[in-house]
């Protein structure tokens, strides 16, 4: 398939003009015409890069590119070194960031309520259509604890639970995979009796405790290694490209 029809394609099932974002979604670096083989992976760290050149991909899709909103725009050190990396070896990137976190098919939040038996009710910024978190509800009710080893079994990883003066069950979660743990307020004011991030901070500990909600942080990447897993196997499956997810290991 040639690039830049690549690009069209993924542009129109995932709708990134719909959305404000911190970097530029689509194609970040050009590379050969024609694509014969992507690797998917969450992040366009080096690591997938030499993974991608001895597999011999033309194309690297990822969730986490490159051009971040504040970074540095001088292209040296480490952004020179996978630049140069994927230029020589004529390797397209392709990165799409909050369009796939809210994809109602394969993104990052429906992935992770598949894996943790929720159903998708609505966003927690109400009015808003494309609202970055979401909540449903748990197939069952479950304890903060039964609740943390069933996230543990999915994502292969424990996530911190902060449950001190929470509900004794849970059934109406809030989530936002990745850095989404701000939103846990929004997740109290809709109700929720939990709420599941990637990432934590530290004030996110007294918010939970205070207004007396489950929090869960289940790790960054666990949380969002599942959205670009599943929009290569769209790829795959509807369009009849070579694809191959490849998962760099990271424990945050």
């Amino acid at each position: 398939m040639n690039n830049l029809k690549l690009e069209a394609l993924l542009n129109d099932f995932l709708s990134p003009h719909l959305m404000k974002d911190y970097c530029p979604n689509g194609l970040q670096v050009e590379g050969n015409t024609e694509i014969n083989k992507v690797i998917t992976g969450v992040t366009a760290c080096q690591d997938l890069i030499d993974r991608a050149v001895t597999e011999g991909a033309d194309a690297i899709l990822v969730h986490h590119g490159f051009f971040w909103k504040g970074e540095p725009a001088e292209i040296r050190g480490m952004k020179y070194r996978r630049i140069k990396a994927l230029i020589e070896n004529g390797i397209n990137l392709y990165a799409y960031h909050l369009p796939l976190d809210v994809h109602s098919q394969v993104g990052n939040n429906v992935q992770l309520a598949q894996r943790l038996g929720l159903s998708v009710i609505g966003g927690l910024d109400v009015g808003n259509p494309r609202s970055i978190a979401i909540y449903g509800d748990l197939d069952t009710p479950l304890t903060g604890e039964e609740f943390a080893a069933r996230i543990a079994m999915a994502l292969q990883r424990e996530p911190l639970h902060i449950g001190d003066n929470a509900p004794a069950l849970i059934k109406k979660v809030g989530w936002c995979t990745g850095g989404g743990q701000d939103y846990i307020e929004l997740a109290v004011q809709q109700g929720c009796d939990a709420f599941i991030s990637g990432e934590v901070s530290e004030r996110t500990t007294h918010i939970a405790r205070e207004l007396g909600i489950h929090y869960f942080a289940a790790g960054h990447h666990a949380t969002e290694r599942y959205g670009v897993k599943a929009l290569g196997e769209w790829l795959a499956q509807e369009h009849g490209i070579a694809v191959e997810f490849i998962d760099i290991d990271n424990p945050v």
